[in-house]
């Protein structure tokens, strides 16, 4: 009995240093965390509304080039430095795009920077509908929610007193959506259709040499009820990266929206902003193991009743936790 009282007791002791000592790293990493200016997610929607309000966002239409033009203006409001990449790209049927990759940086001077990303088009059909294929989308989750929470991410850094240690590059690329349709027989393989401006700004950025310690791509991040699986080319090329924002998420208590699973490989512009300019990517996307792309997808549902003020402050304060956290 004596002996057993002894290790009793020894255990007790074990146990309350060991207790003692979580305690103490928890503190010490709570401490070492930094602070985080506040995301509105209200003020994330109205940018959502607003890009919808232009109406379709295809290229070669006045709706196109009008809000381009809003969102340079938008960047340069809050103060950061703008740049327009214009070329020419051919779309799967033969027509000639005109897009705009636009790109603005933040304490352009610091050596270190993150690079945040969404495409600004939306598709000119609505192949995955079953009424009204052939007319151009809202495009409010698909294109218009990324955009909407950069924006106040953008809004957020020029506003707030607080400034991240690194450099912040925002690009909204265009031609993202203009892939073949769902119903076409005939599929030219001779190139990817989809993603012309992350496929053009990699293999030709902006400023010659660029490069970022990493990026986060930002699609479909608005919907209700939105869940943001593990992406698989984010995992084949960033899975430390994916790692670090899921858990961040999950310290913010937005663990159900950002499950611990991997999903499939999706083609986006995370794919070549990896492959050709070597840029660690990642894309917090929702995309469900189980059943794809939400019912929305290519559809004329993809509207502003789809949109969740929640889903938008999920995204936004994880990646403004993310990036204020870099040294």
């Amino acid at each position: 009995m004596k002996s057993r009282l002894v290790i009793l007791i020894f255990g007790l002791i074990y146990w309350s240093c060991g207790e003692q000592s979580v305690r103490e790293e928890k503190a010490e990493e709570e401490l070492s965390l930094k602070p985080v200016p506040a995301f509105n997610a209200d003020s994330a929607y109205a940018f959502v509304q607003r890009q919808v309000d232009f109406g379709p966002r295809v290229p070669n239409t006045a709706a196109h080039r009008e809000t381009g033009d809003w969102l340079t203006e938008k960047l340069k409001t809050y103060g950061f430095s703008v740049s327009e990449q214009e070329f020419t790209a051919r779309a799967y049927d033969g027509r000639e795009l005109q897009l705009r990759n636009i790109i603005g940086s933040f304490q352009p001077e610091a050596g270190k920077r993150i690079l945040l990303a969404a495409h600004w088009d939306t598709r000119r059909i609505a192949d995955k509908d079953t009424e009204r294929l052939d007319e151009p989308i809202d495009g409010a989750n698909d294109g218009g929610s990324g955009v909407g929470v950069l924006l106040e991410i953008a809004r957020v850094l020029h506003a707030d007193t607080l400034r991240p240690d690194v450099g912040i590059d925002i690009i909204f690329f265009d031609g993202e959506d203009d892939g073949e349709p769902e119903h076409r027989n005939f599929r030219d393989n001779s190139q990817v259709w989809w993603c012309l401006g992350s496929q053009h700004w990699s293999k030709n950025p902006h400023s010659p040499g660029y490069s970022a310690y990493y990026g986060i791509l930002l699609d479909m991040v608005g919907g209700k009820n939105a869940r943001f699986y593990k992406e698989g080319y984010s995992m084949q090329y960033a899975k430390n990266l994916v790692d670090k924002v899921w858990n961040y998420a999950h310290r913010l208590g937005y663990g159900e929206f950002f499950p611990m699973r991997r999903t499939e490989a999706i083609t986006d512009d995370h794919l070549f902003v990896n492959q050709d300019a070597n840029i660690p990517m990642i894309n917090i996307i929702e995309f469900s193991p189980e059943y794809g792309f939400g019912h929305y997808h290519h559809t004329h549902e993809d509207n502003m009743d789809l949109i969740d003020r929640k889903s938008l402050e999920v995204v936004g304060e994880t990646v403004l936790f993310t990036i204020f956290q870099e040294e």
